[in-house]
């Protein structure tokens, strides 16, 4: 999944003057043979079968009403799409529902009310269970809480918080009483949090005192306090007390007037709110994604049309039955994972699930496993970036505990290298979990292209086809769909129900990012191949494709082929400046354990050796440089921008959203000793 980064429409690489420019769209270079079907238990009872894909391929329309019928609507729409204005789009919109009473209330009328929603673990090792009943009455309550404080239907509310139950119940209270939500992660600084209250002109801010991060506190109001001295129009900062630490030791503030504490806002409300139904295309949410200019990007999600594919994408990847599976995505809700996927989806499907607070390191490296193990998870949503940490940690780790709960597990957050599909598919699932390998956007708003567990035979590392009611290809440059073994550029060709409905106040830029590229076609910045088969390989972003003496080709392939390098823990690969050919290809690496090789040029040569084994000498790297980390964002991807930065030697663009910027000081101290070509 690409977590809707910008892109600006240029072609596939940046050709600089002298290029030899390659007719080929993206080169195709790594071949994978294994295949997994699906385990015969799973296939004979799956949620959805194979003639889904019949169904909406006949009528794709009448299929998405029906998965909307799996919501409960107090007016049932007539109209399914209204593409009458192309791109912008309306879904069931003479429809009226009320996105919290479907993921709460009704729950309970069913006679659910007992069961348990959220299974709260906190990192300090506190924890909850909050049934369907609790979570009813505390969102009403939250809702109650912001009617008194003056937020109506149609305002925003930003949300900066934690990973902790409140978050969910803030977003469920603001779309019961029809205000949008902006959630900021709580990793960003007051800068970030500014421009977004700015933006989308917020009201109130939800926020808490902190959480608990890397087994300390780490707080959270003092970064909306600097905010709010940037920005006007806030009227009052609701705060979750978290961590009882005090807010002036923090380097916070209480302002008298405006700061109301949660417990004593929401404690004193009635459990009783009768939910408003609105119109489908009423508001949910913005969530701003990078943009290219440094403006953020406030992507808008609608009410109807994101639940219906929320909540039936959930359904049908993860084989969710409500009444025995134990669900857990270990995303932050502050991204759109988050969103869909721990508080839309699974709460819409009546789901069980599991929701941490902290990092998988703390208190000690089985943190997840511990987790797995304690609360009998069967579904596992987690990162590709995650599963490399944990291969880099070692077998041995979740080797300790009882993992025999997982059936289905889940990847997300950008494309997935073979190896590390091999080790989560071993190590986690026991060689006999699908693994469930999903493509989707922040402006997608919901998985689009994914294996189904009882019905793929799966691929290491390939997202494989679009989901039922879903339209996408892969195109070369004049928009012509590429044939089965060629590589291009991702496009969707029908409107989807979760689409996003413009950027937020800027409908120009809606139309600029993301409809200009190709005609008719949405683009979504990514490269991608089919294979022989006609499944779909992501490639990243086509920011991130290398133009090499004439070919393209994707940083994804290169580092999936060092992975699979049995000294290689993680790489990240980048295209640098170069005379001869264009660009050179250069490799960052993390090696394992047992490889301690920061100045070994055998090792260095072995590995170049096995990339030109593996995909062929084009894409031997001209460097190779052995690093102890890599530059990543708090989301978890690697910030490949910066490590050219470093191969060029350029001065370092901005390092605010790295997870730690100290990192890059490290590699470029260590930059003399990268290997080179022989």
């Amino acid at each position: 999944m690409s977590c809707g980064l910008g892109h600006n429409g240029r072609p596939l690489a940046k050709h600089r003057k002298g290029d030899v420019v390659s007719n080929e769209s993206l080169a195709n270079l790594l071949k994978e043979e294994r295949r997994f079907a699906p385990p015969a238990e799973l296939a004979a009872n799956a949620n959805v079968t194979a003639e889904a894909y019949e169904q909406a391929k006949a009528d794709r329309l009448g299929f998405w009403a029906e998965q909307a019928r799996r919501l409960s609507w107090a007016t049932e729409p007539t109209e399914t799409l209204d593409w009458s204005n192309p791109p912008f789009a309306k879904w069931f919109a003479d429809g009226k529902l009320n996105v919290a009473y479907n993921c709460v209330d009704r729950h309970v009328e069913a006679g659910h009310g007992d069961r348990v929603a959220i299974h709260f673990e906190g990192e300090p090792g506190d924890s909850r269970a909050i049934t369907y009943a609790e979570l009813k009455d505390e969102v009403s309550r939250a809702a109650n809480a912001l009617l008194e404080l003056g937020v109506e239907k149609g305002d925003r509310v930003a949300v900066y918080m934690p990973m902790i139950p409140e978050t969910a119940i803030a977003m469920l209270a603001c779309a019961r009483i029809g205000a949008a939500h902006s959630v900021v992660f709580g990793g960003f600084s007051a800068d970030a949090i500014a421009k977004r209250i700015e933006d989308a002109d917020a009201k109130v801010v939800i926020t808490s005192d902190g959480g608990y991060r890397r087994g300390k506190p780490a707080a959270l109001k003092p970064a909306v306090d600097e905010a709010l001295r940037r920005v006007e129009n806030v009227e009052h900062v609701l705060v979750v007390r978290r961590t009882g630490q005090p807010l002036e030791e923090a380097g916070g503030t209480w302002t008298e007037g405006r700061d109301v504490w949660w417990h004593d806002a929401v404690g004193r409300q009635s459990a009783e709110h009768t939910p408003e139904a609105f119109d489908a295309e009423q508001p949910l949410f913005i969530l701003y994604t990078s943009g290219t200019t440094g403006k953020p990007k406030g992507i808008l999600h609608t009410s109807g049309g994101y639940l219906t594919q929320a909540a039936y994408t959930h359904h049908a990847v993860f084989d969710l039955k409500p009444e025995s599976d134990v669900y857990w995505c270990t995303a932050d809700v502050g991204w759109v994972t988050g969103h869909s996927y721990i508080v839309y989806g699974p709460l819409a499907n009546g789901a069980t699930q599991v929701m941490y607070e902290g990092t998988p390191d703390t208190p000690h490296q089985g943190r997840f496993w511990e987790i797995v193990q304690k609360y009998d998870v069967t579904i596992l949503y987690t990162a590709p970036t995650a599963i490399r940490t944990f291969m880099k940690w070692g077998d041995d780790i979740p080797a300790k505990f009882d993992l025999s709960s997982l059936r289905v597990l889940g990847s997300v957050g950008e494309p997935i290298n073979p190896e590390a599909w091999m080790w989560y598919r071993k190590n986690i699932g026991a060689d006999n979990c699908p693994i469930v390998d999903t493509w989707w956007q922040t402006e997608t708003g919901a998985m689009m292209i994914s294996p189904l567990p009882g019905v793929t035979e799966t691929k290491p590392g390939s997202a494989q086809r679009p989901l039922p009611g879903i339209s996408a290809t892969v195109v070369d440059d004049e928009a012509n769909e590429v044939p089965n073994g060629g590589g291009g550029y991702l496009v969707l060709t029908e409107p989807w129900p979760s689409m996003l409905r413009t950027i937020w106040g800027d409908d120009q830029r809606f139309l600029d990012t993301y409809w200009s590229r190709f005609e008719g076609q949405y683009f979504a910045g990514d490269g991608a191949k089919k294979d022989e088969d006609g499944d779909v390989w992501l490639l990243g972003r086509v920011d991130d494709v290398m133009l090499v003496s004439g070919h393209n080709i994707s940083t994804t392939e290169v580092e999936s082929a060092l992975v699979s390098h049995a000294s290689v823990a993680e790489a990240a690969v980048v295209g640098a400046a170069d005379e001869t050919t264009g660009q050179a290809i250069v490799a960052f690496v993390i090696l394992r354990g047992g490889a301690d090789a920061a100045d070994d040029e055998a090792l260095v040569a072995e590995l170049r050796n096995h990339v030109g084994a593996t995909l062929g000498p084009i894409a031997k790297p001209k460097r190779i440089l052995p690093v102890a980390e890599l530059p990543k964002t708090r989301s978890g991807k690697i910030m490949r921008r910066l490590l050219r930065d470093v191969a060029e030697n350029r001065e370092l663009g901005d390092v605010t959203t790295l997870t730690d910027s100290s990192v890059m000081d490290l590699i470029q101290t260590q930059l003399p000793s990268a290997g080179s070509e022989d």
